[in-house]
């Protein structure tokens, strides 16, 4: 199978490419390099690389030649650094998928589609009220936060409420700019099969980690940016009270959801994410016992605004639908992220 991996020199791209080479698929990566102080090594020998962004027609064109699979990963990540991004999210995001969309279609593309979504696309997760069951927890308020009251409460009664795993059928509440430009992203990928005949498939990634994990960028994951603190010999600052929950995926294990989901003709949109909820406080503490004398995670109480409190996924689905179980528990990937190599 010859296949397009947008981004493919990168965290996500580049473990799906090694995972594709490993059993002899024919690879073509468009990735612009930028995040790159230097030619990537990890990229397969045998990888045709089209140097170039997704607003690069010419570039774009050339990629999708003779594809039978698209693998679009490439995209601005993160919460940025604040909301002056905005241009620069949607252009990449919002305006790249839009160009690789177009680009198909002008080939009549049929083949399957498979594109990278996240968590983020939820908002808050799921939360049940002991007196009202599910509710859905309203934005969050500065003057909460400033009080340190981070615990999200029911808008009915005020009684604090307790976080469940969000399903794929959850509304999608995106509450900052990387989150808006990943419901898009979906958006137009599913309208695209729709008048095209592909096959679309959405992954939303929970929280990625391991290694090539970039580093000291405000667009970095946490891990990476405690990893890169510990490393210094400084405490990783844990924001708000440490106890907010996520699910931690190792990057194999997602880089395997995405050969899985290509060599399905499953048709929709599935959480990627290990089944293992931990809080960011255990996580700063399960990655400093990776290091000798590291200094311990040290709670601020800081916060961002942009940020969630809980969100937690429920597999099952991605389970039934591309067969796709995580195989890293947390306290292996967390000790091998230690020393693993970043980018």
């Amino acid at each position: 199978m010859r296949v397009l991996v947008t981004g493919g020199a990168g965290f996500i791209g580049g473990a799906v490419c090694e995972q594709l080479a490993a059993r002899g698929d024919d690879l073509v990566v468009l990735d612009s390099l930028a995040a790159h102080k230097e030619p990537p090594e990890r990229l397969p020998d045998s990888a045709e690389l089209i140097v170039g962004d997704l607003a690069d027609d010419a570039a774009v064109r050339r990629a999708v030649d003779g594809v039978d699979a698209v693998c679009h990963q490439a995209a601005r990540v993160g919460l940025g650094v604040d909301f002056d991004d905005v241009a620069d999210y949607v252009a990449d995001n919002d305006g790249g998928t839009a160009n690789l969309l177009r680009a198909l279609w002008r080939r009549s593309f049929t083949g399957r589609l498979v594109v990278a979504s996240s968590m983020v696309v939820y908002g808050e997760g799921r939360y049940r009220c002991p007196r009202h069951g599910d509710v859905r927890a309203e934005a969050r308020r500065e003057a909460d936060l400033d009080a340190a009251r981070f615990e999200p409460r029911c808008p009915d009664c005020g009684a604090d409420l307790a976080w469940a795993p969000v399903t794929e059928g959850a509304p999608l509440d995106p509450r900052n700019v990387y989150a808006a430009t990943k419901v898009h992203t979906e958006h137009l990928s599913f309208l695209y099969g729709r008048e095209s005949g592909a096959n679309v498939c959405a992954l939303r990634y929970h929280n990625v980690y391991g290694p090539h994990m970039p580093r000291d960028t405000p667009y970095a994951g946490v891990a990476s940016i405690f990893r890169s603190a510990l490393e210094a010999g400084k405490a990783p600052r844990v924001f708000e009270d440490g106890a907010q929950t996520r699910d931690f995926v190792h990057v194999r294990d997602v880089a395997r959801a995405n050969v899985l989901a290509l060599d399905s003709d499953w048709t929709g949109a599935c959480n990627v994410a290990s089944g293992e909820p931990h809080s960011v406080g255990d996580m700063a503490e399960a990655l400093a016992d990776g290091f000798t004398d590291a200094p311990r995670p040290v709670v601020t109480g800081e916060y961002r605004l942009g940020d969630v409190r809980h969100v937690v996924a429920s597999p099952e689905l991605a389970a039934e639908a591309i067969g796709f179980r995580a195989e890293t528990g947390f306290a292996e990937g967390m000790t091998a992220f230690a020393t693993d190599p970043l980018r």
